[in-house]
């Protein structure tokens, strides 16, 4: 930018300021917050439910953390899941988007549905992903859903039957969207090999995406099991969540799917919702270089302290991957990742660096106690970042894998505003500004 019109800009901020005190007068909720954390309601599901706390005598008060997909408790699910087949991820996508757990046949059916969808148009991977490459993975898969809108010629039909059909290609697609995407991103700007695998309808979509992202397509059972588990883990999260409420919104307006889905990738794709299991990761890994993985619960202990008092990392004085904005005394998500982190730590020779990882959790809810005076756990991020570190999946893909996964949990949302709530999204904006004259252009003098 024009360094004057850097200056303009930098001086007006100032004079348009808005004080904190008038979002109190006109109870305006920030960030659709209460005032004791918990959120504004902004519509009705049947789909999921996160549940972190209870209210007694209508005050806050911490409870274990619980996520129901269509009731049914993700400890419950997780627990169940067909052992015999890793298409867990299949098996909960078809619950949350018809309501009901599948028998075998309505199982073998919809996972033969979307195996049937998994290839791009022809043509699709040159035209619009190596020929046009980017940096950041999930703009690529933001261009690529709005490039497929120029594959469906029913692409503007809104309604919930050919939006359900729609949904479920795009779902079928993502491993091969998000692969390719890091394919391309990889050749292109850090000069690797073009390493291009077509899809195999024969696996599940967990183990699709562990055969496109790896050159030689080999994976063990356990590491497709546990990829596939935290796809179920990331599925849903309700409809408050930034992303999802972003597709709803989007798709109120009576836009097309690509549009509403593209839009949740962005709204993902912020350091704020996506990108912390990142951020955890970073910490972590700071740590360990900083201490190694032999270092003493008050090396461990002294540290945290540092990051708090933003001394230490990125100076935020936040530790990454503890606390949430719902659950409180835990998260189900990360107590159910932990035990399958342990049989994979076994078979990837690093338990140590898991027994670091586990340490440094409880660690860190002493501190932010005795602190901050407020419980807190572990939450999904805070793990997630050393599961995808196992599996050597990079870095550049922890939002997208979390966009594969959610891609069920947006379209279920978008089906369902479109059936019982069916108005735009148009909440109200009160203007605090001041009113003024227009001034002719010859009269006005530069500030």
């Amino acid at each position: 930018m024009n360094s004057q019109l850097q200056k303009i800009f930098q001086e007006s901020i100032p004079e348009n300021k808005i004080d904190n005190e008038l979002y109190t007068k006109y109870d305006v909720k920030k960030g659709l917050r209460n005032e004791d954390g918990t959120g504004v309601l902004i519509g009705l599901t049947r789909i999921a439910d996160v549940v972190g706390y209870k209210l007694v005598d209508g005050k806050k008060v911490d409870d274990r953390g619980e996520l129901y997909y269509r009731g049914i408790p993700i400890t419950q699910l997780c627990r169940n899941l067909d052992q015999d087949q890793i298409c867990g991820y299949e098996e909960t996508c078809f619950l949350i988007l018809f309501g009901h757990l599948p028998s075998r046949s309505e199982l073998d059916l919809f996972t033969a549905e979307l195996r049937g969808r998994y290839t791009l148009p022809e043509g699709f991977l040159a035209t619009n992903i190596l020929r046009y490459p980017s940096m950041n993975v999930m703009n690529q898969i933001q261009k690529a859903l709005l490039m497929l809108y120029g594959e469906d010629p029913l692409a503007d039909d809104i309604s919930v039957a050919n939006t359900l059909d729609q949904g479920l290609s795009i779902l079928a697609k993502m491993p091969a969207i998000l692969c390719y995407s890091m394919a391309a991103k990889a050749h292109f700007f850090e000069n690797k090999s073009l390493i291009v695998h077509p899809v195999k309808p024969e696996l599940s979509i967990a183990e699709n995406i562990l055969s496109l992202l790896r050159p030689d397509q080999q994976f063990t059972p356990q590491e497709a099991k546990i990829l596939d588990l935290m796809m179920v883990l990331h599925a849903d999260h309700g409809s408050g969540n930034n992303s999802t409420f972003t597709n709803i919104v989007v798709a109120s307006t009576g836009t097309d799917i690509y549009s509403a889905m593209a839009a949740s990738v962005g709204s993902l794709k912020g350091p704020r919702h996506g990108g912390a299991n990142i951020s955890a990761r970073r910490m972590m890994d700071a740590m360990l270089n900083q201490l190694g993985l032999d270092a003493s619960d008050a090396q461990i202990t002294r540290i945290l302290e540092q990051i708090m008092d933003k001394q230490f990392f990125d100076g935020k004085g936040l530790i990454y991957g503890m606390g949430h904005a719902v659950y409180t005394l835990s998260d189900p998500r990360s107590e159910i990742l932990k035990a399958q982190i342990e049989i994979l730590a076994q078979e990837k020779n690093l338990s140590r660096l898991y027994q670091f990882y586990r340490r440094t959790e409880e660690l860190a809810k002493q501190v932010i106690l005795r602190r901050k005076g407020i419980h807190v756990s572990s939450n999904i991020d805070f793990y997630s970042g050393l599961v995808y570190s196992m599996l050597d999946i990079p870095e550049d893909c922890y939002s997208p894998l979390f966009a594969a996964s959610r891609m069920v949990g947006w379209l279920a949302h978008n089906i369902e505003n479109k059936l019982y709530c069916d108005k735009i999204v148009r909440p109200a904006g009160k203007y605090v500004g001041d009113l003024a004259d227009y001034i002719p252009l010859a009269q006005r003098q530069n500030r």
